[in-house]
């Protein structure tokens, strides 16, 4: 797995730390708001035999707060020359799915969108079910960037990278007011990457390292600015085909949402909502991938305030389970003021039992444990989740199913299965920060 830089973009300014590169600037990725939406020997190595842990949990204040649509997502610029995906924006169940994940950005972007001009006021084309297929054939062509326009946005913007940059130089930027700085991130290469990177505790942690790095650069060059990765996945290269659309890639996803808050990043946008490689969380027949369900489900139960949860497991190297904690979503109608939503991540084959504060023992827990659809070695390349039990499918072209959990009877300690995460509510925990 090899290293890649740090790159960052802050309002005008793009920052592209390499071993021995300085500050470079350039132009913001848009983005809009969601409108209408809100290795071994053989397949898998037990990273760690843990039987039991204990998670130590701080309810009395709130380390961070994130944005709301801390959980947001991105369509990739290149669709927009794919006329079958075109299509698909007018679709009852995209709209639907993506209206779940409400609040939200949509990132549209992506190498194609450097030759792109945005006109608020132009005219769109709307394919209808009985256009003609030469109709349709001729939407392709009037998609195409005309290569005139192209070739002068390559020349714009060369000039415009050298302009910036002496700007940048001569300090013209520093009263510059911008609201975030945004920075891209995959853990490994989608060519040559496995399953075991996957549930690798070490490549997890990688994405700390490179937070804390962004975050020092930013602290230096514009201090106190928030700052966003503005596009974000398992593996870069369009994905890890066979591994970034199944269960493993949730492993990533999660841990990537909990730590990113956990560190202080205020918004994390996923690479892709659908199309462009195989790292989308929506199939090109519509289908909702593991990574969707994982996300539906944070959005649901997962607020913006960030509270500490720590492993007790004596200073081991590797970390294969993995807590984060947050107040539970205040806008959800379930749950009283003062619930409070751990999330967990088990990277061993083997169940685990997590042993919670003697305070919050007999608190009235609601699990909600996503686990692979399919059984034996090969479950973890399933597309396919079970939520307690349950393949989640969606009932209609308009409807989600309803994602339901499972009170744990009182007193009981929390039985995490193997290769599998989960939500736990506490609904009693009357976290009065959470309130």
């Amino acid at each position: 797995m090899k290293p890649m830089p740090a790159k960052l973009e802050c309002g005008h300014r793009r920052i592209e730390q390499m071993k021995s590169a300085a500050t470079a600037v350039s132009t913001i990725v848009a983005l809009a708001l969601f409108g209408a939406l809100y290795v071994g020997a053989k397949t898998v190595i037990s990273v760690d035999d843990v039987q039991s842990i204990r998670v130590d949990l701080d309810l009395s204040h709130v380390a961070r707060r994130v944005d709301e649509r801390f959980l947001s997502v991105a369509i990739d610029a290149s669709l927009i020359a794919e006329e079958r995906f075109m299509n698909l924006l007018n679709s009852p169940t995209l709209r639907t799915l993506a209206k779940a994940l409400v609040p939200a950005f949509l990132r549209f972007g992506g190498t194609k969108q450097d030759f792109m001009t945005f006109n608020p006021r132009g005219r769109y084309f709307q394919a209808r079910d009985n256009s003609s297929s030469a109709v349709l054939e001729k939407l392709c062509e009037r998609l195409e960037l005309p290569p005139l326009l192209e070739n002068r946005l390559k020349q714009e913007w060369v000039l415009q990278s050298k302009t910036l940059l002496q700007e940048e130089l001569e300090g013209k930027y520093k009263k510059t007011k911008f609201s975030a700085c945004t920075w891209h991130h995959y853990y490994v290469n989608g060519r040559d990457t496995s399953l075991h990177d996957f549930l690798d505790p070490e490549v997890l942690d990688t994405l700390a390292t490179k937070i804390n790095e962004v975050l020092e650069i930013v602290e230096s060059v514009s201090p106190g600015k928030k700052v966003w990765l503005g596009e974000t996945s398992s593996a870069y290269g369009g994905g890890a085909v066979g591994l970034s659309d199944t269960f493993v890639a949730g492993f990533m996803w999660l841990d990537k949402l909990g730590l990113a808050a956990k560190l202080g990043l205020d918004v994390v946008i996923r690479q892709v909502l659908i199309g462009s490689g195989t790292y989308h969380l929506v199939d090109d027949n519509l289908d909702p991938l593991p990574d969707y369900w994982l996300s539906l489900l944070y959005k649901r139960l997962v607020g913006p305030e960030v509270l500490k949860a720590e492993v007790n497991m004596n200073s081991r190297p590797k970390k294969p389970i993995r807590v984060y904690l947050h107040c539970t979503n205040r806008k959800s109608t379930h749950y009283r003021p003062g619930a409070v939503t751990l999330f967990a991540l088990n990277l061993n084959k083997n169940e685990v039992t997590i042993i919670l504060p003697d305070h919050m023992a007999n608190s009235t827990i609601e699990a909600f444990v996503l686990q692979s659809a399919e059984a034996g070695e090969q479950s973890l390349y399933s597309r396919s989740v079970k939520l307690n039990g349950q393949v989640l499918r969606m009932v209609d072209d308009r409807t989600l199913p309803p994602l339901k959990g499972r009170e744990l009877p009182p007193g009981e300690h929390i039985k995490l299965p193997g290769f599998s995460f989960a939500f736990y509510v506490l609904i009693e925990a009357q976290a009065l920060v959470c309130k």
